[in-house]
C-alpha cells in the first residue's frame, strides 16, 4: 500500500507544469544590472523586486505567491543565454521577462519560444516583435514610434535634410533601419549616415563629415555612453545644428555624462520622466505614485527603463487575471488578449499581430532645459 502511496504522489509532482510549485509562479528575468547596460538594468531589478513585494501583500499572481528569479547578464550576450538557458531548465520559470538589451533579447528569444514560455522583452527594436512570433511581446515603444516622432517634430519645424549617427549594436541599427526607410518616406532627404562603435571615445570624424553634408537637423541612435560622447563632441566643433536623440538616453545618466553639451537636445521619451509635468488624471497618478513608492525604497527615482520592468510583470498579472490561470500557456494566451490596459509606459493592447501594443501616444517629446527634461507643448 505505502508503495502505491508514493508512486500517486511522484505522479502528482511530476504533473506539475513548468515555472509553479503548489503555491508559487516562477518569473525569471535576465537583466544587466552590471556592465555598459547598468543604468538600465538596475532601476529594472529594482522595479520588479518593488512590484514582487506589492503582488505578494495583494494575493500575488493568479492566486499564487510569485517569485521572482533575477540573473545578471552582465550587459553580455553569452551570458544572458546561459542565463535564460538556466531559467527555463533548471528554474522552470512560467515566463521570462527581459533581457535589458535589444542584442541580447535577440539572441536568446528563440529559446524562450522553443520552451514555450511567453518572453516580455524590456528592449526596443522593432525585430523582437516583427515579425510576431507567438511567444514573444515587449514592453518599450518600438523604433518605428519614436522615429515618427521625432521626424513629425522635424517636420513641424521645416527641417528637410536629415543626417543620422547610429551604434554598431543591436538597438542602434535596428533604428538605423527604420530611419533609412521612414526618413525619404516622409519626404525628407537623408544627407549623411554615419555610425560609431559601442566603445567609441571619440566621434569627431563622424560628426565632421556630418556637417560637411550640410543637414538642417542630426538624429543620433544610441544608449549611453555613446550619445553623450556625440553630444560633448558637437558642442566642441561648434556645431549649432539641432540635434535629436533616441529614448535610449532618456534618463538622468545622460545629463550626467554630456552635461552642459545636453542643452537643448530633444528626444522621445516615456512620460514617466515628466510625470509631475503632465495633466492631472490616472494615468498621473498611476506614475507618480510608482516613483514615490520606488523612491522611498531605494533612494532615488526611476528611470523609464524601470517603466519597462513594470509594464512586463504587471502585464503577466494581467494575463493571468484573463486566462485564469498562471501556466505558461496561459500567460501567453493571457497577454494575447490584453486590452485598454493603463500601464507605466501607455496604454496596451495587444493582439496576433501586435505584440508590442503601443501607439505614439506613449512618447513626450522632451527638451533638455536647466539640465532637466521638459515635456514640450
Amino acid at each position: 500500500m505505502a508503495w502505491r502511496i508514493l508512486a500517486a504522489l511522484m505522479l502528482v509532482v511530476s504533473s506539475v507544469s513548468p515555472g509553479l510549485a503548489a503555491d508559487t509562479v516562477k518569473i525569471g528575468a535576465v537583466l544587466s544590472v552590471t556592465g555598459p547596460a547598468s543604468f538600465l538594468g538596475e532601476p529594472e531589478k529594482n522595479t520588479l523586486l518593488l512590484l514582487q513585494d506589492q503582488l505578494n501583500a495583494q494575493g500575488g499572481i493568479g492566486g499564487k505567491k510569485v517569485e521572482v528569479i533575477i540573473y545578471d547578464d552582465e550587459t553580455d550576450v553569452n551570458k544572458a543565454v546561459l542565463a535564460t538557458e538556466k531559467l527555463l531548465k533548471k528554474d522552470q520559470v512560467a515566463a521570462v521577462v527581459g533581457p535589458t538589451t535589444s542584442g541580447n533579447t535577440l539572441a536568446i528569444m528563440g529559446k524562450v519560444a522553443d520552451a514555450k514560455a511567453p518572453l516580455v522583452s524590456m528592449s526596443a527594436a522593432e525585430k523582437i516583435v516583427n515579425p510576431v512570433n507567438p511567444w514573444v511581446f515587449k514592453t518599450p515603444q518600438s523604433d518605428r514610434l519614436a522615429v515618427g516622432k521625432i521626424l513629425a517634430h522635424a517636420k513641424a519645424q521645416g527641417y528637410k535634410k536629415i543626417a543620422i549617427l547610429t551604434v554598431s549594436d543591436g538597438f542602434g541599427q535596428a533604428g538605423r533601419e527604420v530611419l533609412k526607410e521612414m526618413i525619404p518616406t516622409a519626404g525628407m532627404e537623408l544627407s549623411a549616415d554615419e555610425v560609431f562603435g559601442p566603445k567609441d571615445t571619440d566621434m569627431t570624424a563622424q560628426l565632421t563629415k556630418i556637417a560637411g553634408s550640410g543637414p538642417q537637423a542630426v538624429i543620433c541612435w544610441g544608449t549611453n555612453p555613446g550619445p553623450a560622447v556625440v553630444a560633448m563632441n558637437r558642442m566642441q566643433l561648434g556645431m549649432k545644428t539641432p540635434l535629436y536623440m533616441s529614448h535610449g538616453v532618456a534618463s538622468d545618466k545622460f545629463i550626467d555624462l554630456a552635461k552642459q553639451s545636453a542643452e537643448g537636445i530633444i528626444l522621445p521619451a516615456s512620460w514617466l520622466i515628466v510625470a509631475d509635468q503632465m495633466p492631472d488624471g490616472p494615468f498621473k497618478t498611476l506614475l507618480t505614485t510608482y516613483r514615490a513608492e520606488y523612491s522611498k525604497k531605494f533612494g532615488t527615482p526611476p528611470s523609464a527603463f524601470g517603466g519597462y520592468a513594470w509594464d512586463a510583470l504587471m502585464l503577466l498579472n494581467e494575463a493571468a487575471k484573463i486566462s485564469g490561470n498562471s501556466t505558461p500557456q496561459g500567460l501567453r494566451d493571457g497577454l494575447e488578449k490584453v486590452k485598454g490596459f493603463q500601464s507605466a509606459t501607455g496604454v496596451f493592447t495587444f493582439t496576433e499581430k501586435d505584440h508590442n501594443g503601443l501607439d505614439e501616444s506613449s512618447f513626450a517629446m522632451v527638451k533638455i532645459e536647466g539640465g532637466k527634461f521638459v515635456l514640450m507643448k
